[in-house]
Protein backbone atom coordinates (compact mmCIF):
# COMPACT_ATOMS: atom_id res chain seq x y z
CA UNK A 1 0.00 0.00 0.00
CA UNK A 2 1.34 3.41 -1.03
CA UNK A 3 0.76 6.24 1.45
CA UNK A 4 1.12 10.01 1.11
CA UNK A 5 1.24 12.14 4.28
CA UNK A 6 0.20 15.82 4.35
CA UNK A 7 0.95 17.32 7.77
CA UNK A 8 2.54 20.70 8.59
CA UNK A 9 4.05 19.55 11.90
CA UNK A 10 7.47 18.12 11.04
CA UNK A 11 7.56 16.11 14.26
CA UNK A 12 4.20 14.41 13.68
CA UNK A 13 4.89 13.98 9.96
CA UNK A 14 8.16 12.17 10.57
CA UNK A 15 6.56 10.12 13.34
CA UNK A 16 3.83 8.99 10.96
CA UNK A 17 6.42 8.05 8.35
CA UNK A 18 8.31 5.84 10.78
CA UNK A 19 5.14 4.27 12.17
CA UNK A 20 3.71 3.46 8.74
CA UNK A 21 6.97 2.17 7.28
CA UNK A 22 7.57 0.02 10.38
CA UNK A 23 4.29 -1.71 9.52
CA UNK A 24 5.67 -2.66 6.11
CA UNK A 25 3.76 -0.01 4.16
CA UNK A 26 5.35 2.40 1.70
CA UNK A 27 5.32 6.16 2.29
CA UNK A 28 5.79 7.49 -1.24
CA UNK A 29 5.89 11.16 -0.27
CA UNK A 30 5.17 13.83 2.34
CA UNK A 31 3.89 17.41 2.13
CA UNK A 32 3.67 20.34 4.53
CA UNK A 33 0.78 22.15 2.87
CA UNK A 34 -1.91 21.63 0.25
CA UNK A 35 0.16 23.10 -2.59
CA UNK A 36 2.94 20.61 -1.90
CA UNK A 37 0.36 17.82 -1.65
CA UNK A 38 -1.16 18.64 -5.04
CA UNK A 39 2.29 18.78 -6.63
CA UNK A 40 3.25 15.47 -5.02
CA UNK A 41 0.10 13.71 -6.17
CA UNK A 42 0.85 14.83 -9.71
CA UNK A 43 4.14 12.93 -9.54
CA UNK A 44 3.46 9.77 -7.52
CA UNK A 45 0.82 7.06 -7.36
CA UNK A 46 -0.91 6.81 -3.98
CA UNK A 47 -3.46 4.40 -2.52
CA UNK A 48 -4.38 6.58 0.47
CA UNK A 49 -3.60 10.06 1.83
CA UNK A 50 -3.19 10.87 5.53
CA UNK A 51 -4.20 14.51 5.79
CA UNK A 52 -4.22 17.11 8.58
CA UNK A 53 -7.57 18.90 8.86
CA UNK A 54 -5.94 22.33 9.46
CA UNK A 55 -3.01 23.32 7.25
CA UNK A 56 -1.14 26.46 6.13
CA UNK A 57 -1.62 29.24 5.35
CA UNK A 58 -4.76 29.96 7.41
CA UNK A 59 -4.96 26.73 9.45
CA UNK A 60 -8.75 26.65 9.07
CA UNK A 61 -10.27 24.28 6.51
CA UNK A 62 -7.51 23.76 3.94
CA UNK A 63 -7.20 20.09 4.78
CA UNK A 64 -10.95 19.45 4.56
CA UNK A 65 -11.22 21.22 1.21
CA UNK A 66 -8.29 19.17 -0.07
CA UNK A 67 -9.94 15.96 1.16
CA UNK A 68 -13.19 16.84 -0.62
CA UNK A 69 -11.25 17.48 -3.82
CA UNK A 70 -9.59 14.07 -3.54
CA UNK A 71 -13.00 12.48 -3.02
CA UNK A 72 -14.23 14.06 -6.26
CA UNK A 73 -11.49 12.41 -8.28
CA UNK A 74 -12.40 9.67 -10.72
CA UNK A 75 -11.79 7.27 -9.10
CA UNK A 76 -11.81 8.93 -5.65
CA UNK A 77 -8.56 8.81 -3.69
CA UNK A 78 -9.08 7.44 -0.15
CA UNK A 79 -8.30 9.95 2.60
CA UNK A 80 -7.75 9.54 6.33
CA UNK A 81 -8.16 12.96 7.97
CA UNK A 82 -6.49 13.69 11.31
CA UNK A 83 -7.81 16.41 13.62
CA UNK A 84 -6.62 17.85 16.93
CA UNK A 85 -10.19 18.35 18.14
CA UNK A 86 -13.67 16.97 17.40
CA UNK A 87 -15.12 19.08 14.58
CA UNK A 88 -18.49 17.57 13.78
CA UNK A 89 -19.24 19.82 10.80
CA UNK A 90 -16.09 18.66 9.04
CA UNK A 91 -16.84 15.01 9.76
CA UNK A 92 -20.38 15.39 8.40
CA UNK A 93 -19.14 17.22 5.31
CA UNK A 94 -16.60 14.53 4.53
CA UNK A 95 -19.08 11.69 4.91
CA UNK A 96 -21.99 13.38 3.14
CA UNK A 97 -20.88 12.10 -0.28
CA UNK A 98 -21.28 8.52 0.91
CA UNK A 99 -18.51 7.25 -1.35
CA UNK A 100 -16.46 5.37 1.24
CA UNK A 101 -12.69 5.51 1.37
CA UNK A 102 -12.82 8.22 4.00
CA UNK A 103 -11.82 8.42 7.65
CA UNK A 104 -11.86 11.05 10.39
CA UNK A 105 -9.73 10.42 13.48
CA UNK A 106 -8.41 12.48 16.35
CA UNK A 107 -4.63 12.74 16.36
CA UNK A 108 -4.55 11.09 19.78
CA UNK A 109 -5.58 7.84 18.06
CA UNK A 110 -2.16 7.65 16.39
CA UNK A 111 -0.75 6.65 19.79
CA UNK A 112 -2.74 3.40 19.50
CA UNK A 113 -0.60 2.11 16.66
CA UNK A 114 -2.64 -0.99 15.83
CA UNK A 115 -5.92 0.94 15.81
CA UNK A 116 -4.44 3.65 13.61
CA UNK A 117 -2.96 1.18 11.13
CA UNK A 118 -6.22 -0.78 11.05
CA UNK A 119 -8.10 2.45 10.28
CA UNK A 120 -5.61 3.35 7.56
CA UNK A 121 -5.98 -0.04 5.89
CA UNK A 122 -9.78 0.05 6.06
CA UNK A 123 -9.93 3.52 4.50
CA UNK A 124 -7.50 2.49 1.75
CA UNK A 125 -9.76 -0.50 1.04
CA UNK A 126 -12.76 1.80 0.55
CA UNK A 127 -14.18 1.67 4.06
CA UNK A 128 -15.41 4.45 6.33
CA UNK A 129 -13.85 5.19 9.72
CA UNK A 130 -15.27 7.70 12.20
CA UNK A 131 -13.61 8.58 15.50
CA UNK A 132 -15.55 7.29 18.54
CA UNK A 133 -15.43 10.76 20.12
CA UNK A 134 -17.21 12.22 17.11
CA UNK A 135 -19.79 9.45 17.30
CA UNK A 136 -20.35 10.16 21.01
CA UNK A 137 -20.86 13.90 20.50
CA UNK A 138 -23.22 13.38 17.60
CA UNK A 139 -25.27 10.99 19.72
CA UNK A 140 -25.65 13.62 22.44
CA UNK A 141 -26.63 16.42 20.06
CA UNK A 142 -28.92 14.57 17.68
CA UNK A 143 -32.59 15.58 17.46
CA UNK A 144 -35.65 13.33 17.21
CA UNK A 145 -35.19 11.04 14.24
CA UNK A 146 -35.62 7.42 13.10
CA UNK A 147 -32.67 6.71 15.39
CA UNK A 148 -35.05 7.09 18.31
CA UNK A 149 -36.78 3.90 17.13
CA UNK A 150 -33.63 1.83 17.62
CA UNK A 151 -33.15 -0.44 20.61
CA UNK A 152 -30.06 0.16 22.81
CA UNK A 153 -28.30 -2.82 21.18
CA UNK A 154 -29.15 -1.59 17.68
CA UNK A 155 -27.82 1.84 18.61
CA UNK A 156 -24.57 0.28 19.84
CA UNK A 157 -24.35 -1.63 16.57
CA UNK A 158 -24.92 1.55 14.54
CA UNK A 159 -22.31 3.41 16.58
CA UNK A 160 -19.72 0.75 15.74
CA UNK A 161 -20.84 0.78 12.09
CA UNK A 162 -20.08 4.52 12.12
CA UNK A 163 -16.53 3.66 13.19
CA UNK A 164 -16.23 1.49 10.07
CA UNK A 165 -16.41 -1.86 11.90
CA UNK A 166 -17.34 -5.05 10.06
CA UNK A 167 -20.02 -7.39 11.40
CA UNK A 168 -17.37 -9.70 12.83
CA UNK A 169 -15.61 -6.80 14.58
CA UNK A 170 -18.93 -5.55 15.96
CA UNK A 171 -19.72 -9.03 17.25
CA UNK A 172 -16.37 -9.19 19.03
CA UNK A 173 -16.81 -5.71 20.49
CA UNK A 174 -20.32 -6.38 21.80
CA UNK A 175 -19.62 -10.02 22.75
CA UNK A 176 -22.51 -11.33 20.67
CA UNK A 177 -22.76 -13.64 17.67
CA UNK A 178 -22.35 -12.46 14.08
CA UNK A 179 -25.89 -13.62 13.36
CA UNK A 180 -27.15 -11.32 16.14
CA UNK A 181 -25.19 -8.46 14.60
CA UNK A 182 -26.65 -9.21 11.17
CA UNK A 183 -30.14 -9.15 12.69
CA UNK A 184 -29.44 -5.79 14.34
CA UNK A 185 -28.09 -4.36 11.07
CA UNK A 186 -31.15 -5.52 9.13
CA UNK A 187 -33.41 -4.01 11.80
CA UNK A 188 -31.56 -0.71 11.43
CA UNK A 189 -32.05 -0.77 7.66
CA UNK A 190 -35.75 -1.48 8.12
CA UNK A 191 -36.29 1.29 10.68
CA UNK A 192 -34.41 3.74 8.44
CA UNK A 193 -36.48 2.68 5.40
CA UNK A 194 -33.33 1.65 3.54
CA UNK A 195 -34.47 -0.85 0.92
CA UNK A 196 -31.94 -3.05 -0.90
CA UNK A 197 -30.61 -1.45 -4.10
CA UNK A 198 -27.69 -2.23 -6.37
CA UNK A 199 -26.49 1.38 -6.38
CA UNK A 200 -26.79 2.15 -2.66
CA UNK A 201 -24.37 1.27 0.09
CA UNK A 202 -26.88 0.86 2.92
CA UNK A 203 -24.28 0.80 5.69
CA UNK A 204 -22.97 4.20 4.57
CA UNK A 205 -26.51 5.59 4.20
CA UNK A 206 -27.39 4.40 7.71
CA UNK A 207 -24.28 6.03 9.14
CA UNK A 208 -25.09 9.26 7.30
CA UNK A 209 -28.54 9.34 8.91
CA UNK A 210 -26.82 8.74 12.24
CA UNK A 211 -24.30 11.60 11.98
CA UNK A 212 -26.64 14.11 10.36
CA UNK A 213 -29.28 14.04 13.12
Amino acid sequence: MRVVIAEDSVLLREGLVRLIEAAGLAVVGTAGDVAELNDLLGRVEADVVVLDVRMPPTFTDEGIRAALTLQRRDPPLPVLVLSQYVEERYASELLSRGTGGIGYLLKDRVADVEQFLDSLRRVAAGGTVLDPEVVAQLMVRRKASPIDRLTPRELETLSLMAEGRSNSAIAAGLHISESAVAKNVNNIFTKFDLSPADTDHRRVLAVLQFINK
